[in-house]
């Protein structure tokens, strides 16, 4: 999943996924080698690795407080299951952080927070609110892995080989996240437009400080 006055980021309307289709996948409990990293691609490894992390980390406190309002509702099954795959995504890329020694970013603390504040006040809004605001951060996490799977392939697609799998289904998997909340009426929610603007902004700009500290 990831923030908006929070973590992580799509356009306003979603783009065909890249590279999605039948293949092996390296699961969410699958080892990723660490990579031999040149001088010039360490620092990208580090910023993909630092944001992403950063992301997921976001995306599963927003379920939280999304959970802590309608936990007895509904639609609970539906957000846990979410919010299950958010938590696979989230322990893959704590063991990428170990494996390639790659510090969180500092704003962990503050993602912390405002994940929880935007889940459970997207959720006071009621289910149509907690959907709007899966597509918002959905659709940005989902543009944003695809525009990391553009960088890899140009940087060197058989040394990133396994980062792309993981990268590639967890698109997937947030994007198909995206598409149950606007099967779930997100759409229909008071002022979608603006609500879904806003909360994609603060993707961005958790995104963007997110990779550099």
């Amino acid at each position: 999943m990831a923030m908006a006055a929070v973590p992580a980021v799509r356009s306003l309307l979603p783009r065909r996924p890249l590279g999605r289709g039948p293949g092996p996948r390296a699961g969410p409990g699958a080892a990723l080698r660490p990579c031999s990293t040149r001088a010039g691609s360490r620092p990208l490894l580090e910023r993909i690795i630092r944001v992403d992390h950063a992301g997921e980390f976001g995306a599963n406190r927003i379920y939280a407080g999304q959970m802590a309002v309608l936990g007895r509702s509904s639609v609970a099954p539906l957000i846990q299951h979410m919010w299950n795959q958010e938590k696979e995504h989230l322990k893959k890329f704590n063991e990428l952080m170990v494996a390639h020694r790659v510090r969180p970013t500092v704003l962990l603390p503050f993602w912390n927070v405002a994940g929880f504040v935007l889940g459970a006040g997207s959720a006071l809004l009621g289910k149509k609110g907690a959907m709007a605001c899966t597509v918002a951060v959905e659709e940005s996490i989902s543009e944003h892995y695809n525009n990391q799977i553009r960088t890899l392939i140009e940087e060197d697609p058989e040394k990133y080989k396994e980062l792309l799998q993981v990268i590639k289904q967890f698109r997937d998997e947030e994007q198909e996240h995206h598409d149950i909340g606007l099967e779930h009426n997100a759409e229909a929610t008071p002022a979608y437009s603006v609500l879904k603007t806003a909360i994609q902004l603060g993707c961005k700009a958790a995104i963007f400080l997110s990779e550099r500290i």
